[in-house]
């Protein structure tokens, strides 16, 4: 299967524009705080939501909304989480009306979110006076998806958004995605917008369980630092006007559709991860050689997590001690006497563990290993033929400044 990288993001698939604007959320007016992504038709909807107790407003409304498996557009808000305010679901349900007033698209089938600080009132003022801007600036080309990703980001520095183009049944088909999520990010998912689109024709309950299984290799697997949010939301909305064939078991082309969803997510994984607030390195930890997925997964995401780890790159410090330390708190079954661990960058490879144990190696030559942006930490566990990637970041000085303020 031939999957090609595009742009547009989700106004690359059939059947979808969209659009960003500042309407006065945010103090600061040169950032957007407004978006809005909408189909020319209802299409089949799939979400997953943060597992924290504590769930923003929004996300309330949208599981009502989408029930059926069926939404037509997305409203987002930033700078304000909607999350622990008294009236969360009445302004949630107002953004939504506000769709519905504006394009005729019933409230229901409108998905709604926020991000931003927690705990803070949020008014429908500003969103009221700036829906006209909003909806007059929809369209479809690249540019309206980057207006649509600036307007999600919080302490992001880089809109993130992503597409492809691939064939199901002689059919061209295209799948994009736009998101934000660089704090409070260890899921199950995180401090995470994501919203994907595609013109594939499938049905709702094939389109749920492809995300649903996908996110456990995927958003599942990512951390920052350990937090995890309360209004995490990933939607997909599948438009079914790329005209192929229904997708509705779990057959060759649902396995091609799952592959290329896999594409956008794991891509915005590694986004999201090198993107990490305070970030200066990308850490990507792959896991083989585990007797079973459960175990890679488990391995994986310990090693990502560690925040000793992550000073430690920080630091372009090869203490790889740290992570044989993580995998034995982890929780899962490996043989601590059969783990080879290695460090990998544009700069080489580095050996510097073998069988549970420590191999010489030039600390010069580790320095410009870990110096580089991406990090790989590779771990062969030798127990089995099961392997899982997670993605991370390092832990710098500025993460703690930017979360030393971030309400105030």
């Amino acid at each position: 299967m031939k999957i090609q990288l595009i742009q547009g993001g989700v106004c690359a698939p059939k059947g979808f524009k969209a659009n960003g604007v500042h309407c006065g959320i945010r103090k600061n007016k040169t950032k957007k705080d407004f978006a809005l992504i909408v189909a020319e038709k209802e299409c089949a909807t799939a979400c997953v939501y943060t597992t924290n107790l504590v769930k923003g407003a929004p996300i309330l409304v949208t599981k009502k909304n989408v029930a059926n498996g069926y939404a037509q557009a997305i409203i987002v808000n930033s700078g304000n989480a909607n999350t622990c305010n008294a009236n969360g679901i009445e302004i949630a349900e107002g953004m939504c009306k506000l769709v519905e007033d504006a394009l005729g698209v019933k409230a229901e089938n409108v998905v709604v979110a926020s991000t931003g600080v927690i705990g803070q009132p949020l008014s429908l003022e500003p969103m009221q006076e700036g829906i006209s801007s909003l909806v007059a600036g929809l369209g479809d080309t690249p540019k309206h998806n980057l207006s649509a990703a600036e307007a999600i980001m919080t302490t992001d520095l880089v809109a993130k958004e992503i597409a492809y183009e691939f064939e199901l049944d002689g059919k061209k088909c295209r799948i994009g995605a736009i998101c934000k999520g660089v704090g409070m990010l260890c899921p199950n998912m995180a401090t995470m917008l994501m919203f994907v689109t595609t013109d594939v024709n499938i049905t709702p309950a094939m389109l749920q369980k492809s995300l649903s299984t996908d996110v456990k290799d995927s958003l599942n697997m990512v951390s920052v630092d350990r937090d995890t949010s309360t209004n995490d939301t990933l939607c997909l909305m599948a438009s079914g006007l790329a005209g192929n064939a229904l997708i509705d078991a779990q057959n060759s082309d649902y396995k091609k559709f799952a592959k290329a969803l896999h594409e956008v997510t794991k891509e915005m994984c590694r986004k999201i991860a090198s993107d990490g607030e305070g970030a200066t390195k990308l850490i990507e930890c792959k896991v083989t050689g585990a007797k079973s997925k459960k175990t890679a997964r488990t391995v994986a995401k310990s090693v990502v997590c560690s925040n000793l780890l992550k000073s430690a790159i920080f630091g372009a410090d090869a203490n790889w001690g740290r992570v044989l330390c993580a995998i034995g708190y982890s929780g899962a079954d490996v043989d601590v006497e059969k783990i080879d661990v290695a460090f990998l960058s544009t700069a080489g490879r580095l050996e510097v563990c073998k069988n549970g144990m420590g191999v010489p190696f030039s600390e010069d030559f580790a320095k410009k290993v870990l110096s580089e942006k991406e990090i790989g930490i590779l771990i062969e566990l030798n127990d089995g033929n099961y392997s899982s990637v997670g993605w991370g970041c390092d832990l710098t000085y500025e993460y703690v400044r930017i979360n030393g303020d971030y309400r105030t």
